[in-house]
């Protein structure tokens, strides 16, 4: 296609992104990801887990966004931030409010309209769900870098952000990566309590998805190891401690409300569908989800829970029933003192 001359500035970029709803915006060049050799490193050890999305055909995918949009010249970079939304205990931030696939997806295509109203181009909007190596394209577009526990840090706005890019036929001056400010802070490191945030052979650190919180309490579908169960504490579904402690978070407020586990553990199949249809919960299931619940249970030390752990370990879910029954040898000792 011909491409209109008229000129596009990332500075337009940041002016109609933020009318549209996100904070941060920047560009980057669309050139193959020098991140992409430590990615497929990564996951070549078998730190991406059961993840197989990341290891499979997509993988390579991530290589080159020529793959996901001929003719791409520039990475259009965006970031929503969700900080400020109303927080459960033991809920991910992010996962509060409605799911954010839909939303960042609609403000990606409100976004291209905008821009063809100065330029005629070709473009595809991607959500996390798109294999492209988004962090390393945002780093690139100056919308922060990436931190020791690999989330990317804003330095005025923190880390809470969810990603999205705008793929353009588009050929945009690009942005600077901004230098990397963790320093010598290792918190992330140090708060994380299954230790999953470990060094990289490849120089700085990695995450071993195998031990994160938020693999288990998401991304696993069976059973979670039990050496690890104790480590995931009240979270039922994710896991914001190496957020929370990092210093450029400092500002974020703290949980607004806890959830009521005897409330979550009495959801019938079709509550928690109505309850987390649009929401990013129901990604871990009805079944992942009954299983978290009763590990919070288990570690909570409280014993009013053994009641609906009982319950729970009759189910006709065998993965529910071990955790359940898991978390009732947890607790039933502290009923003898």
């Amino acid at each position: 296609m011909t491409i209109v001359t008229q000129h596009v500035s990332s500075h337009l970029v940041r002016k109609l992104a933020a009318k549209v709803g996100f904070q941060l915006a920047g560009v980057a060049r669309a050139d193959q990801p020098a991140d992409f050799g430590r990615f497929h490193d990564w996951a070549e050890r078998g730190l991406a887990g059961e993840m197989h999305y990341l290891t499979d055909h997509r993988g390579d995918v991530r290589s080159d966004p020529q793959n996901l949009l001929a003719g791409v010249r520039s990475v259009v970079c965006v970031g929503m931030h969700y900080g400020d939304d109303l927080r459960t205990a033991g809920i991910a931030r992010y996962a509060n409010g409605e799911d954010y696939h839909p939303v960042i997806r609609r403000r990606l295509e409100e976004l291209a309209a905008r821009l063809l109203e100065f330029a005629d181009f070709e473009w595809r909007a991607c959500v996390d769900t798109a294999p492209i190596l988004e962090r390393s394209f945002a780093r690139r577009a100056s919308l922060g870098w990436i931190g020791k526990n690999t989330c990317l840090i804003n330095q005025e706005q923190g880390s809470y952000f969810l990603l999205g890019e705008l793929l353009t036929t588009l050929e945009i001056e690009p942005d600077t990566p901004p230098p990397d400010r963790c320093g010598t802070c290792t918190r992330c490191i140090d708060g994380c309590p299954t230790a999953a945030i470990v060094p990289s052979p490849q120089g700085g650190f990695e995450l071993d998805a195998r031990r994160c919180i938020s693999y288990f309490t998401i991304e696993l579908r069976g059973t979670i190891p039990e050496e690890h169960r104790g480590a995931i504490g009240h979270n039922v579904f994710g896991c914001d401690i190496c957020q929370d402690v990092c210093p450029w978070n400092r500002r974020e407020p703290p949980p607004a409300n806890d959830v009521s586990l005897e409330e979550l553990a009495a959801l019938t199949p079709e509550e928690f569908k109505v309850r987390y249809r649009q929401t990013a919960v129901s990604r871990t299931k009805y079944s992942g989800f009954l299983r978290n619940v009763a590990i919070a249970m288990g570690n909570s030390g409280n014993e009013q829970f053994c009641e609906p752990l009982e319950r729970m370990a009759e189910s006709a879910d065998e993965l529910v029933v071990e955790h359940a029954k898991w978390a009732l040898a947890r607790l039933r000792p502290a009923r003898l003192r």
